[in-house]
Protein backbone atom coordinates (compact mmCIF):
# COMPACT_ATOMS: atom_id res chain seq x y z
CA UNK A 1 0.00 0.00 0.00
CA UNK A 2 1.60 3.56 -1.40
CA UNK A 3 0.75 6.92 -0.76
CA UNK A 4 -0.86 7.98 -3.97
CA UNK A 5 -0.71 11.73 -5.79
CA UNK A 6 -3.60 14.18 -5.11
CA UNK A 7 -6.76 14.10 -7.09
CA UNK A 8 -7.25 16.84 -9.24
CA UNK A 9 -11.19 15.85 -10.09
CA UNK A 10 -13.97 14.21 -7.27
CA UNK A 11 -16.95 13.22 -7.75
CA UNK A 12 -19.01 12.17 -4.55
CA UNK A 13 -22.05 9.56 -4.66
CA UNK A 14 -24.07 10.02 -1.62
CA UNK A 15 -26.55 7.24 -1.37
CA UNK A 16 -29.38 8.81 1.67
CA UNK A 17 -31.14 5.18 1.83
CA UNK A 18 -27.75 3.69 3.07
CA UNK A 19 -27.62 2.71 6.54
CA UNK A 20 -31.69 2.39 7.16
CA UNK A 21 -32.29 5.85 5.83
CA UNK A 22 -29.85 7.81 8.27
CA UNK A 23 -27.23 8.83 5.90
CA UNK A 24 -29.45 11.38 4.59
CA UNK A 25 -29.02 13.08 7.57
CA UNK A 26 -24.93 11.99 7.93
CA UNK A 27 -24.18 13.68 4.75
CA UNK A 28 -25.00 17.87 5.59
CA UNK A 29 -22.23 16.80 8.60
CA UNK A 30 -19.68 14.70 6.04
CA UNK A 31 -20.28 17.47 3.45
CA UNK A 32 -18.95 20.07 5.78
CA UNK A 33 -16.42 18.09 7.51
CA UNK A 34 -14.93 17.50 4.12
CA UNK A 35 -14.58 21.09 3.09
CA UNK A 36 -13.40 21.96 6.39
CA UNK A 37 -10.27 19.54 5.25
CA UNK A 38 -9.48 21.32 1.93
CA UNK A 39 -11.05 18.37 -0.21
CA UNK A 40 -12.90 19.88 -3.87
CA UNK A 41 -15.60 17.68 -4.53
CA UNK A 42 -18.87 18.13 -6.39
CA UNK A 43 -21.38 15.75 -5.45
CA UNK A 44 -24.75 13.32 -6.48
CA UNK A 45 -27.46 12.08 -4.36
CA UNK A 46 -29.20 8.95 -5.42
CA UNK A 47 -33.27 8.77 -5.73
CA UNK A 48 -33.49 5.03 -6.89
CA UNK A 49 -31.78 1.76 -6.79
CA UNK A 50 -29.82 1.54 -9.53
CA UNK A 51 -28.81 5.44 -9.95
CA UNK A 52 -25.75 5.19 -8.61
CA UNK A 53 -24.20 2.83 -11.18
CA UNK A 54 -25.66 5.87 -13.63
CA UNK A 55 -24.01 8.00 -11.68
CA UNK A 56 -20.87 6.69 -11.30
CA UNK A 57 -20.75 5.84 -15.34
CA UNK A 58 -21.56 9.56 -15.93
CA UNK A 59 -18.53 10.76 -13.72
CA UNK A 60 -16.35 8.62 -15.11
CA UNK A 61 -16.81 9.74 -18.71
CA UNK A 62 -16.94 13.18 -18.07
CA UNK A 63 -12.98 12.40 -16.75
CA UNK A 64 -13.58 12.74 -12.42
CA UNK A 65 -10.78 10.86 -11.20
CA UNK A 66 -11.53 10.40 -7.74
CA UNK A 67 -15.48 8.49 -7.22
CA UNK A 68 -16.47 8.19 -3.68
CA UNK A 69 -19.24 6.32 -2.81
CA UNK A 70 -21.25 7.07 0.54
CA UNK A 71 -23.18 4.35 1.70
CA UNK A 72 -23.20 0.50 2.18
CA UNK A 73 -21.74 -2.62 0.69
CA UNK A 74 -24.76 -2.15 -1.88
CA UNK A 75 -23.80 1.26 -3.08
CA UNK A 76 -20.08 0.45 -3.49
CA UNK A 77 -21.37 -2.55 -5.72
CA UNK A 78 -23.18 -0.15 -7.45
CA UNK A 79 -20.67 2.76 -8.14
CA UNK A 80 -17.95 -0.05 -8.99
CA UNK A 81 -20.52 -1.65 -11.66
CA UNK A 82 -20.80 1.89 -13.24
CA UNK A 83 -17.04 2.51 -13.48
CA UNK A 84 -17.30 -0.84 -14.94
CA UNK A 85 -19.43 0.20 -17.80
CA UNK A 86 -16.99 3.08 -18.56
CA UNK A 87 -14.30 1.21 -19.32
CA UNK A 88 -12.84 3.41 -16.60
CA UNK A 89 -11.30 0.63 -13.89
CA UNK A 90 -7.82 1.48 -14.29
CA UNK A 91 -8.25 5.40 -14.69
CA UNK A 92 -10.62 6.39 -12.00
CA UNK A 93 -9.97 5.54 -8.41
CA UNK A 94 -12.58 4.27 -5.20
CA UNK A 95 -12.89 5.85 -1.99
CA UNK A 96 -15.49 4.97 0.55
CA UNK A 97 -17.23 6.53 3.29
CA UNK A 98 -19.29 3.37 5.13
CA UNK A 99 -22.67 4.50 6.45
CA UNK A 100 -24.55 1.66 6.01
CA UNK A 101 -25.88 -1.14 7.65
CA UNK A 102 -23.66 -4.29 7.19
CA UNK A 103 -20.33 -2.65 6.91
CA UNK A 104 -18.73 -5.98 5.89
CA UNK A 105 -16.95 -5.03 2.77
CA UNK A 106 -14.48 -2.29 4.50
CA UNK A 107 -13.59 -4.80 7.38
CA UNK A 108 -11.49 -6.83 5.14
CA UNK A 109 -9.72 -3.78 3.15
CA UNK A 110 -8.85 -1.82 6.50
CA UNK A 111 -11.10 0.96 5.37
CA UNK A 112 -12.75 3.51 8.55
CA UNK A 113 -15.61 2.40 10.38
CA UNK A 114 -16.48 5.70 11.03
CA UNK A 115 -17.16 8.51 8.43
CA UNK A 116 -15.22 11.36 10.23
CA UNK A 117 -11.97 9.08 10.08
CA UNK A 118 -12.96 8.25 6.76
CA UNK A 119 -13.06 11.96 5.32
CA UNK A 120 -9.95 12.16 7.36
CA UNK A 121 -7.71 9.70 4.76
CA UNK A 122 -9.47 11.38 1.68
CA UNK A 123 -7.01 14.23 2.30
CA UNK A 124 -3.63 12.08 2.72
CA UNK A 125 -4.70 9.24 0.78
CA UNK A 126 -3.55 5.59 0.61
CA UNK A 127 -4.05 3.03 -2.50
CA UNK A 128 -5.03 -0.69 -2.45
CA UNK A 129 -5.23 -2.65 -5.70
CA UNK A 130 -8.19 -5.25 -4.97
CA UNK A 131 -9.41 -8.36 -7.44
CA UNK A 132 -13.01 -7.96 -8.07
CA UNK A 133 -15.71 -11.03 -8.85
CA UNK A 134 -17.97 -11.31 -11.60
CA UNK A 135 -21.49 -12.67 -11.66
CA UNK A 136 -22.94 -14.35 -14.86
CA UNK A 137 -26.57 -15.40 -13.91
CA UNK A 138 -29.89 -15.23 -15.66
CA UNK A 139 -32.63 -12.97 -15.29
CA UNK A 140 -36.23 -12.71 -16.20
CA UNK A 141 -34.96 -15.10 -18.81
CA UNK A 142 -32.32 -12.88 -19.81
CA UNK A 143 -28.11 -13.78 -19.63
CA UNK A 144 -27.24 -10.66 -17.21
CA UNK A 145 -23.42 -10.16 -15.42
CA UNK A 146 -22.85 -8.03 -12.46
CA UNK A 147 -19.49 -7.51 -10.55
CA UNK A 148 -19.50 -7.75 -7.02
CA UNK A 149 -16.43 -6.60 -5.06
CA UNK A 150 -17.15 -8.64 -1.68
CA UNK A 151 -19.51 -11.58 -1.73
CA UNK A 152 -22.03 -13.48 -3.98
CA UNK A 153 -24.74 -16.08 -2.64
CA UNK A 154 -26.68 -18.48 -4.47
CA UNK A 155 -29.80 -20.15 -2.34
CA UNK A 156 -30.68 -19.63 1.27
CA UNK A 157 -28.01 -16.86 1.48
CA UNK A 158 -29.99 -14.99 -1.00
CA UNK A 159 -33.32 -15.90 0.69
CA UNK A 160 -32.03 -14.08 3.88
CA UNK A 161 -31.17 -11.42 1.90
CA UNK A 162 -35.12 -10.88 0.42
CA UNK A 163 -36.32 -11.60 4.35
CA UNK A 164 -33.51 -9.19 5.66
CA UNK A 165 -34.26 -5.99 2.53
CA UNK A 166 -38.19 -6.32 2.50
CA UNK A 167 -39.12 -6.76 6.15
CA UNK A 168 -36.26 -5.84 8.84
CA UNK A 169 -33.43 -3.47 7.62
CA UNK A 170 -34.68 -1.11 9.88
CA UNK A 171 -33.36 -3.20 12.61
CA UNK A 172 -30.14 -2.67 12.12
CA UNK A 173 -27.16 -4.95 10.72
CA UNK A 174 -27.09 -8.49 12.91
CA UNK A 175 -30.44 -8.25 14.11
CA UNK A 176 -32.16 -7.81 10.48
CA UNK A 177 -30.16 -10.25 9.08
CA UNK A 178 -30.98 -12.82 12.52
CA UNK A 179 -34.45 -11.88 11.37
CA UNK A 180 -34.06 -12.70 7.86
CA UNK A 181 -32.48 -15.99 9.13
CA UNK A 182 -34.59 -17.48 11.63
CA UNK A 183 -37.65 -16.66 9.22
CA UNK A 184 -36.23 -18.21 6.04
CA UNK A 185 -35.06 -21.17 8.18
CA UNK A 186 -38.98 -21.49 8.87
CA UNK A 187 -39.63 -21.82 5.08
CA UNK A 188 -36.42 -22.57 2.60
CA UNK A 189 -35.21 -26.11 1.47
CA UNK A 190 -32.11 -27.15 0.21
CA UNK A 191 -31.30 -27.61 -3.03
CA UNK A 192 -29.69 -30.11 -5.40
CA UNK A 193 -27.38 -28.67 -7.50
CA UNK A 194 -24.16 -29.15 -10.02
CA UNK A 195 -21.44 -27.42 -9.19
CA UNK A 196 -18.54 -27.28 -11.68
CA UNK A 197 -14.50 -26.70 -11.25
CA UNK A 198 -11.64 -26.98 -13.76
CA UNK A 199 -14.39 -28.99 -15.86
CA UNK A 200 -15.72 -31.28 -13.30
CA UNK A 201 -19.19 -31.54 -12.39
CA UNK A 202 -20.40 -32.87 -9.08
CA UNK A 203 -23.90 -33.01 -7.57
CA UNK A 204 -24.87 -32.59 -4.33
CA UNK A 205 -27.52 -30.82 -1.99
CA UNK A 206 -26.87 -27.72 -0.47
CA UNK A 207 -28.13 -25.08 1.61
CA UNK A 208 -26.39 -22.00 0.18
CA UNK A 209 -23.32 -21.42 -1.92
CA UNK A 210 -21.16 -18.36 -1.06
CA UNK A 211 -18.84 -16.64 -3.31
CA UNK A 212 -15.90 -15.06 -1.21
CA UNK A 213 -13.85 -12.18 -2.52
CA UNK A 214 -13.46 -10.74 1.06
CA UNK A 215 -14.13 -12.28 4.53
CA UNK A 216 -17.23 -10.69 6.09
CA UNK A 217 -21.03 -10.92 5.42
CA UNK A 218 -24.07 -11.07 6.97
CA UNK A 219 -23.45 -8.15 9.06
CA UNK A 220 -20.03 -9.46 11.12
CA UNK A 221 -20.33 -13.07 10.20
CA UNK A 222 -16.55 -14.31 9.41
CA UNK A 223 -17.95 -16.17 6.55
CA UNK A 224 -14.09 -16.98 4.58
CA UNK A 225 -11.96 -16.46 7.46
CA UNK A 226 -9.24 -16.74 5.07
CA UNK A 227 -9.90 -15.01 1.90
CA UNK A 228 -7.88 -12.31 0.33
CA UNK A 229 -9.58 -9.60 -1.84
CA UNK A 230 -5.94 -9.49 -3.59
CA UNK A 231 -5.13 -13.10 -4.48
CA UNK A 232 -7.17 -13.61 -7.77
CA UNK A 233 -9.16 -16.18 -6.23
CA UNK A 234 -12.84 -16.77 -4.71
CA UNK A 235 -12.86 -18.72 -1.55
CA UNK A 236 -16.40 -20.89 -2.37
CA UNK A 237 -18.25 -21.68 0.96
CA UNK A 238 -20.40 -24.71 0.29
CA UNK A 239 -23.02 -25.45 2.96
CA UNK A 240 -24.40 -28.83 2.27
CA UNK A 241 -27.50 -30.77 3.33
CA UNK A 242 -27.42 -29.80 7.48
CA UNK A 243 -30.71 -30.35 9.16
CA UNK A 244 -32.30 -27.06 10.01
CA UNK A 245 -31.40 -27.73 13.91
CA UNK A 246 -27.66 -28.48 13.27
CA UNK A 247 -27.88 -25.30 10.90
CA UNK A 248 -29.43 -23.35 13.78
CA UNK A 249 -26.87 -24.36 16.48
CA UNK A 250 -23.87 -23.90 13.66
CA UNK A 251 -24.88 -20.44 13.24
CA UNK A 252 -22.41 -18.80 16.37
CA UNK A 253 -19.91 -20.58 14.80
CA UNK A 254 -19.71 -18.07 11.86
CA UNK A 255 -19.08 -15.24 13.38
CA UNK A 256 -15.66 -16.95 15.01
CA UNK A 257 -15.22 -18.54 11.41
CA UNK A 258 -15.21 -22.23 13.05
CA UNK A 259 -17.86 -23.53 11.07
CA UNK A 260 -15.27 -24.64 8.14
CA UNK A 261 -14.54 -26.88 10.56
CA UNK A 262 -18.00 -28.90 10.51
CA UNK A 263 -18.20 -32.27 8.14
CA UNK A 264 -20.77 -30.62 5.85
CA UNK A 265 -19.19 -27.43 4.97
CA UNK A 266 -16.69 -27.49 2.32
CA UNK A 267 -14.19 -24.63 1.19
CA UNK A 268 -12.82 -24.18 -2.07
CA UNK A 269 -10.26 -21.69 -3.41
CA UNK A 270 -11.08 -21.32 -7.14
CA UNK A 271 -10.47 -18.34 -10.38
CA UNK A 272 -13.99 -20.01 -11.94
CA UNK A 273 -17.09 -21.40 -10.57
CA UNK A 274 -20.52 -22.79 -12.50
CA UNK A 275 -23.70 -23.71 -10.59
CA UNK A 276 -27.00 -25.46 -11.86
CA UNK A 277 -29.86 -26.39 -10.04
CA UNK A 278 -32.80 -28.20 -10.85
CA UNK A 279 -35.18 -25.93 -8.89
CA UNK A 280 -35.07 -21.82 -9.02
CA UNK A 281 -32.12 -20.45 -6.52
CA UNK A 282 -31.68 -16.87 -6.16
CA UNK A 283 -28.61 -14.91 -6.16
CA UNK A 284 -27.43 -12.06 -4.69
CA UNK A 285 -24.57 -10.17 -4.66
CA UNK A 286 -23.07 -7.53 -2.17
CA UNK A 287 -26.34 -7.42 -0.46
CA UNK A 288 -28.35 -7.22 -3.47
CA UNK A 289 -30.76 -9.66 -4.85
CA UNK A 290 -29.83 -10.22 -9.07
CA UNK A 291 -31.12 -13.27 -10.30
CA UNK A 292 -31.03 -16.90 -10.48
CA UNK A 293 -29.16 -19.91 -11.65
CA UNK A 294 -27.61 -20.93 -13.54
CA UNK A 295 -24.66 -18.68 -12.79
CA UNK A 296 -20.90 -18.56 -13.72
CA UNK A 297 -18.23 -16.81 -11.27
CA UNK A 298 -15.10 -15.64 -11.84
CA UNK A 299 -12.23 -12.92 -10.95
CA UNK A 300 -10.87 -9.83 -12.30
CA UNK A 301 -7.39 -10.07 -10.76
CA UNK A 302 -6.06 -6.75 -9.85
CA UNK A 303 -8.98 -4.60 -11.46
CA UNK A 304 -9.60 -2.21 -8.49
CA UNK A 305 -7.86 0.87 -6.91
CA UNK A 306 -9.07 1.84 -4.02
CA UNK A 307 -7.87 4.30 -1.37
CA UNK A 308 -8.22 3.36 2.05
Amino acid sequence: MNRVRRFSSTRIIVNPLAGAGKTAKKWPQIMRLLKSIGLRFDFDVTDAPGHATELAESAARKGYELVVSVGGDGTINEVVNGLYRAGSLKDVTLGIISTGVGADYIRTIGAARHFFEACHRLANPRQLTVDLGVAEYQNGGQAAKRLFVNFAGLGFDAEIVRATTLKFKALGSTPSYLMGLLTTCLLYKPKQVSVIVDGQSEERRVWTILMNNGKYGGGGMLAAPDADPADGLLDVVIIGNLSKPDLLLSLPRVYKGTHLSHPKVTVKRVSEISIQSRQPMFLQADGELLGQAPARFYMLPAALNLVI
